[in-house]
């Protein structure tokens, strides 16, 4: 169990982020279109500060599971944030308190809880801890979303220097074997999906060193990959033919160059960044288009910590050591090259597995076997069968969730996140 000052800590760090990424968009900026992709933002602070003290203050009987809670601090906290219950296209007209108020509300909250795990917690406090630390933490990347999204400037977060690595191209070769997918309790906070790691048979196979590029997913839009039906599930057909898309989300030809849209600005495609931006259908289509295929998830996992030589799963791809700066795109303003961060490579050969751009995968989001859920029900239950499941983290990321093991997931059809992929050599 974490000690009380690392709680904390993690709790106002998890906060900065929030500041950095939300607490500018009062105004005009402060609601926002409605869209099913994104919530008001306004709404959405309230909602970070509401799940932390339901979750962490409010729980009056011992024990995770217990439902019973006391009151909010704030009147009728639970009819406005309760996500579980607040339809989303409510959340534009609902009488939320103004936007000074909300991040007030907020920030109390989080200073009720400060003082009261500096008097002491016990395992359920600070497992609850843990738990509101990584869901701000992963609305923190939301609010990039959505400012991505609506065309709002980009939060203020600092940019730092990008350690340059020699350019890899081609597959590893990846042996195969018996591996344990999903998390161990040596890991951690980790969540229900990730429990437990149970062992599998994986043939060997062979996957790309980097992420697809934005030049080499150019090459297929310009081939004409957006026209053939020939390179599409029929799914994907449908929701191309749907949405109307010749090229991925936020990009734009402008005379002889492609350009892509960053936040409120336009700027040149980086022909050596990951592509981002493109739906599950988007890479499935691309796969199909160059004779590849996406990975599973347990091919990415393996890939990215299994160790060879020592014969056992790595906690992340460049060892069992905490992530610093210069082994992973996280927690950073931009995307950076696919031949960026060499010190992160995985024992197999394979760069940037954590960080720079979330990957999709070919698995659809499902229970692991034996299955039990936590007590945040909405967490996974809901999704299981209807997502896919993507790996890695993104720029964007805060270093507590990009873990090996971590599962993200999405709707197939979702383009707004930060997500990109890399290929598998088709079998």
């Amino acid at each position: 169990m974490p000690e009380a000052d690392v709680l904390i800590a993690e709790l106002k760090d998890a906060r900065a982020r929030t500041r950095r990424v939300a607490d500018d968009l009062a105004g005009k900026r402060e609601l926002g279109p409605k869209l099913d992709i994104v919530n008001p933002p306004r709404w959405e602070i309230g909602h970070v500060g509401w799940f932390q003290e339901y979750w962490c203050l409010r729980r009056r009987a011992p024990g995770r599971y217990a439902a019973e809670r006391a009151a909010s601090i704030l009147p009728n906290a639970d009819a406005l944030y309760n996500s579980a219950t607040v339809p989303h296209d409510a959340r534009w007209s609902l009488p939320l308190p103004e936007f000074a108020k909300t991040i007030g509300y907020r920030d109390a909250v989080l200073a009720r809880l400060a003082e009261r795990i500096g008097r002491g917690c016990d395992e359920d406090d600070a497992y609850f801890a843990q738990l509101a630390v990584r869901h701000e933490d992963m609305h923190a990347e939301a609010f990039h979303y959505t400012r991505q999204t609506l065309a709002y400037p980009a939060p203020a977060i600092e940019h730092r220097a990008v350690p340059a690595g020699e350019p890899v191209s081609g597959d590893a070769e990846i042996p195969g074997g018996i591996f344990r997918l999903g998390a161990s309790a040596k890991d951690g906070f980790v969540f229900d999906n990730e429990k437990w790691a149970h062992p599998i048979v994986l043939a060997p196979f062979r996957m790309a060193r980097t992420a697809v590029t934005n030049a080499e997913f150019a090459a297929f839009v310009e081939a004409g990959g957006y026209e053939r039906a020939e390179d599409w599930s029929s799914e994907g057909w449908r929701w191309r033919a749907s949405s109307g898309r010749s090229a991925p989300l936020y990009w734009r030809r402008a005379a002889d160059r492609w350009e892509q849209r960053r936040f409120d600005r336009w700027e040149p495609l980086s022909p050596d960044e990951p592509v981002v931006h493109v739906s599950w259908y988007e890479a499935d289509a691309y796969c199909r288009f160059a004779g590849r295929r996406l990975p599973t998830e347990a091919e990415w996992e393996y890939a990215a910590t299994w160790d060879p030589r020592a014969g056992r799963k790595r906690t992340y791809p460049w060892g069992d050591e905490p992530w610093q700066s210069q082994l992973a795109n996280l927690d950073n303003a931009l995307p950076a090259s696919v031949h960026a961060y060499p010190a992160g490579d995985s024992p197999l050969g394979l760069r940037q597995m954590i960080g720079n751009v979330w990957e999709w995968t070919a698995t659809p989001f499902l229970p692991y076997p034996g299955f039990l859920r936590d007590p945040y029900a909405e967490y996974s239950v809901p999704w299981f069968g209807t997502h896919k499941v993507l790996r890695g983290g993104s720029f964007a990321t805060p270093a507590r969730i990009a873990r090996a093991t971590f599962r993200n997931f999405y709707t197939p059809d979702r383009a707004d996140i930060f997500a990109g992929f890399r290929t598998c050599e088709a079998g």
